[in-house]
């Protein structure tokens, strides 16, 4: 399923953007720097180190010990915790 959704959002991209316009695709120096360290998981947006307090610390070690990224246990303990 994911090859055939991703071969369509490939097919797609080639003809609205055309062949021979990588350079539109790759985002710009200014656009790299303004996303470094930022994620987005469940409509919640985080850049940078967070600071998290006790509870939300082990909330994280509690859901990557589950199986969960240690960047999305982060972002989603700050935010739901």
């Amino acid at each position: 399923m994911k090859r055939v959704m991703t071969a369509t959002l490939l097919a797609a991209a080639v003809v609205v953007g055309g062949v021979g316009t990588a350079s539109a695709a790759q985002p710009s120096r200014s656009d790299r720097q303004t996303q470094q360290g930022c994620r987005t998981y469940s409509s919640v947006k985080e850049c940078g180190k967070l600071d998290l307090n006790a509870k939300q610390r082990a909330c994280e070690a509690k859901y990557v010990k589950l199986g969960m990224t240690q960047s999305r246990a982060e972002v989603e303990c700050h935010a739901f915790d």
